[in-house]
């Protein structure tokens, strides 16, 4: 049999996945989780001195962790919220200049946070995708505004967790007010204030369904 004149050969590549690139990374995760072990615990340490500034707390911890560029950035961050976090999944990335605002979050497995995010009281699902500048709000009640007579920073509010489904596409710049289904799009620079269906695709300020992810023509 004779190849074919135009054929193109076959390039094998090597697999990324190998046993030795495994170990690689499980070495270098273990190196930064030592490295991130005296900030975890100056965390902790004031959180159970004050409970009160633990929300504090926390942001600076975060701003600290997210001022550290390239790779690096991204080994610490994800060590440190991995001891820090009620949550934080298997390959998580967060982003440069990203900011934690609460140790009350969950981040499901293979999330993306993209750089100079603002993350509140949220659970985000696995495998779900923020991009630049999106902020996650613990609901939309932070503030009353219901007396004149009282400066509104001085109001009651309340803060909820938001939930932001797997598999969830969040654009740039966008702001999350309320829950978000599985599997939904939500458009670049949306404002969300009410929940959104699964497999929505929702644009918008405020942010409403256009279309249904595989419902087809």
């Amino acid at each position: 049999m004779t190849a074919e004149p135009n054929a193109r050969p076959v390039v094998q590549r090597a697999d990324t996945r190998l046993p030795v690139g495994g170990m690689v990374k499980g070495g270098v995760e273990a190196i930064f989780t030592v490295l991130a072990l005296p900030i975890a615990g100056w965390y902790h340490g004031w959180a159970s001195i004050a409970p009160s500034r633990a929300d504090v707390t926390m942001q600076g911890v975060s701003q600290l962790v997210g001022l550290v560029p390239g790779v690096l950035g991204g080994f610490l961050r994800r060590a440190v919220y991995r001891l820090t976090l009620r949550r934080c999944g298997a390959g998580v990335s967060v982003g440069f200049g990203t900011i934690i605002a609460t140790a009350d979050v969950e981040i499901g497995d293979g999330v993306y946070i993209g750089p100079f995010c603002n993350i509140g009281h949220a659970v985000i699902g696995d495998d779900t995708l923020l991009g630049s500048n999106v902020t996650l709000l613990g609901g939309t009640r932070q503030h009353g505004i219901s007396r004149l007579d009282i400066p509104i920073r001085h109001q009651p509010g309340e803060y909820r967790r938001i939930r932001v489904g797997r598999d969830v596409w969040i654009g740039n710049g966008a702001i999350v007010a309320d829950d978000v289904g599985d599997q939904s799009v939500i458009g670049a620079g949306a404002v969300v204030t009410k929940p959104i269906p699964e497999r929505s695709v929702a644009v918008g300020n405020p942010a409403r369904v256009i279309a249904e992810r595989g419902a087809g023509d």
